[in-house]
């Protein structure tokens, strides 16, 4: 599980993909639950996005479920789903819905294109 809260960086993301990358514990394969409920501003542009989304840090399989509130927050993350997207990997998505997103999050069973749109 990640979150963020107050102002959301691209820094602090970039930050935290490193970390995770650097966890000895830490398995590509692992599902992922973002939960930015708690962000009061974003601090990320278009270019960020692209930065962020260029480095694999999960497994193409992950499921991946961004939680977020705003619309500026859906935006972005669906844009980073997109781009990973370029990447073959198919199991980002964001939601408004708390239930929604962990139900993806610990669902188990292939991601796709199809799945994807």
């Amino acid at each position: 599980m990640s979150s963020g809260s107050g102002l959301l960086t691209a820094a602090e993301i970039l930050a935290h993909q490193r970390k995770l990358l650097s966890d000895p514990n830490f398995d590509p394969s692992f599902s992922q639950f973002w939960d930015f409920t708690a962000v009061t501003v974003n601090q990320i542009s278009a270019d960020d996005v692209r930065a962020i989304a260029a480095a694999t840090v999960f497994s193409a399989h992950s499921h991946r479920a961004a939680l977020v509130k705003t619309d500026e927050q859906f935006g972005l993350c669906r844009m980073f789903a997109t781009q990973r997207e370029g990447h073959g990997e198919y199991g980002v998505r964001v939601f408004r819905d708390r239930e929604d997103a962990m139900r993806w999050a610990l669902s188990e069973g292939p991601t796709s294109p199809e799945a994807a749109s």
